[in-house]
């Protein structure tokens, strides 16, 4: 499965980020999220975000030693002048790399309800599975512009929010375990401005073993 920080050997003592191939091929979730727009969404827009985190890492090389996921919980140690870069690129590629990773196809992990420890999490913070999808949906219909909705642990318990552009949840010390993009690259060519009906669908391909693993990482 994809990972956040893959990374591969490059010149010199560099590892450069790398775009992941994705977990599935990129028809595997339909109907609900159609081909075109994973071919484009991850081998354009996600491949951008790696070229562009790489280009501003170069000009201060040491940076490539570090995580990507410590890269983004210090943004203020970053170099004023790469410092918007990394933020919205370094941004970008985290959280596109969970992004895959917490989607599968329906029938094959996708679209099931959450189980174990994360599903009585749910039920203590938010009364149930679906008051939590009604309180990321909100997140996530409402976000104005370009943003996310998250799914987040801080400080062992869980927390809905809506986050702008690309800025990742790590920022505030909060990790990420679901997130759902709501640019318009992600479903316009689908939906159009239907975004209500693309979060709706999107609820089919959610790979909820991915997210409690994640969960009970973060804990």
């Amino acid at each position: 499965m994809a990972q956040v920080t893959q990374q591969k050997p490059a010149a010199g003592a560099e590892t450069r980020h790398v775009l992941a191939q994705l977990p599935y091929d990129v028809a595997a979730l339909e109907p609900h999220i159609d081909a075109q727009t994973m071919q484009i969404h991850h081998g354009k827009h996600h491949q951008a975000y790696v070229t562009n985190l790489n280009n501003a890492l170069s000009q201060h090389p040491q940076l490539f030693s570090t995580s990507l996921d410590a890269l983004l919980r210090g943004m203020d140690a970053i170099p004023d002048d790469i410092r918007t870069t990394v933020r919205n690129n370094g941004g970008g590629h985290h959280n596109h790399s969970l992004f895959w990773t917490i989607m599968a196809p329906a029938g094959k992990g996708g679209g099931r309800e959450p189980s174990g420890a994360l599903a009585d999490a749910i039920q203590r913070t938010f009364g149930g599975f679906e008051k939590l999808k009604a309180l990321l949906g909100n997140a996530a219909t409402t976000q104005f512009g370009s943003g996310w909705a998250w799914l987040t642990v801080s400080n062992g318990k869980l927390e809905v929010a809506g986050r702008p552009n690309q800025d990742s949840p790590l920022m505030d010390n909060k990790t990420p375990i679901l997130g759902l993009d709501v640019w318009e690259h992600a479903y316009y060519l689908k939906y159009q401005n239907r975004r209500a009906d693309y979060v709706a669908a999107w609820w089919n391909v959610v790979n909820w073993d991915e997210v409690a693993r994640r969960y009970a990482a973060a804990l």
